[in-house]
């Protein structure tokens, strides 16, 4: 009897629980105390975009007045506008990228963004904007003399590649070459002139850039820039665990991409 008894207010106990109203935070995650960005951006107005500021065409730092430009700036520009939010960009370097995003000090990270699988694990990334791969850039005097641009073409010593800490290039860099000299130089912005000024002969980075650089450098060839040595893809950078965001800026991008929005950007910076 006693135990019939006790069964029967277990019962009514669960039935009052079911029917009672979930709490407002029932469905908050530990790594995501304030809900997701898909809400919160717009209640705050704001949208924090990390970018580096160094990799033209994709974001570029003004450094007299600190404004940025690039094609993926416009995009964050529309983003944040799609949000009813105004952006807000912060500077940050390609080491420090990922782990900012990560670390929730901004909502999103752009600027030419390579996936690769050690970031991946840091964040997520929105659908591909783009595709790209790494590519040899050289002074077009000296282009003979890299014969079909292949790595062992330039993998010789008396070569000297110059490359940017901390991001896809100098890890491509330093997997590759072997016999030629690899010089690190801390200033995307003005890597390129390194080039022309003939204190490095080469230089490996995404075919897209050295697309942009021989434009306003037409001292410098980009080899094989159709054809290079790697894939990869560009994309957002946004936290990990706000699903609901993520596939918001997915959407977006899509869309842009889609409808020409991203091209018209792009053709923007490569006339």
């Amino acid at each position: 009897m006693k135990r019939a008894a006790t069964l029967s207010v277990l019962v009514c106990l669960l039935a009052v629980t079911a029917a009672a109203p979930a709490s407002p935070d029932a469905g908050r995650r530990p790594d995501r105390p304030h809900g997701s960005l898909l809400d919160t951006v717009p209640k705050k107005g704001v949208l924090k975009v990390c970018t580096t500021g160094d990799y033209a065409p994709f974001t570029q730092r003004d450094p007299k007045d600190g404004t940025y430009r690039g094609v993926d700036v416009s995009m964050a520009r529309d983003l944040a506008r799609s949000l009813d939010a105004k952006p807000e960009f912060t500077a940050t370097t390609w080491a420090r990228l990922t782990g900012d995003v990560a670390a929730r000090r901004c909502d999103i990270g752009v600027g030419g963004v390579s996936i690769t699988l050690p970031r991946a694990r840091q964040v997520s990334f929105s659908e591909p904007t783009r595709e790209d791969g790494k590519t040899p850039i050289v002074r077009c005097a000296d282009k003979d003399e890299f014969g079909e641009g292949t790595l062992a073409d330039i993998d010789r010593p008396g070569t000297t590649v110059i490359v940017n800490p901390g991001g896809t290039n100098e890890e491509f860099t330093r997997a590759n070459i072997e016999r030629a000299t690899i010089r690190l130089h801390p200033e995307n912005t003005t890597i390129f002139e390194e080039i022309v000024a003939g204190r490095a002969d080469v230089m490996m980075t995404d075919a897209s850039e050295t697309l942009y650089q021989s434009t306003i450098h037409p001292e410098l060839c980009a080899l094989h820039p159709e054809k290079p040595f790697t894939f990869s893809e560009k994309a957002y950078a946004t936290p990990r665990g706000d699903a609901d965001f993520r596939e918001y800026v997915d959407r977006f991008v899509h869309l842009a991409v889609h409808d020409g929005t991203y091209a018209t950007y792009e053709a923007e910076w490569m006339k």
